[in-house]
């Protein structure tokens, strides 16, 4: 019965070590800071092989391309029409 109560109150101990989880913030909300962006890719940049998939990683990352996007509006990319493959 002490080894069962023991293993509870040892449970219970790193349950309550663990770190909050932060909060995930929308890419909306990330295209709307661009301070917090830059600081959260520096972060997931930082270490890759833990952060990448976490969910503000990629919601930062989509941030940022929209804002790149956004960036490139001027360049007027036409689609290549009329192009043969093949040689013929």
């Amino acid at each position: 019965m002490r080894k069962l109560a023991l293993s509870l109150i040892v449970a219970a101990v790193l349950v309550g070590c663990t770190e909050p989880a932060e909060p995930v913030q929308s890419v909306d909300w990330y295209k709307e800071h661009a301070t917090e962006r830059a600081d959260r890719l520096a972060k997931c940049r930082a270490n890759p092989g833990e952060l990448s998939e976490t969910p503000n990683c990629i919601n930062a990352e989509r941030a940022e391309s929209l804002a790149d996007a956004g960036k490139r509006r001027g360049l007027n990319v036409q689609p290549m029409t009329g192009v043969k493959m093949g040689g013929k």
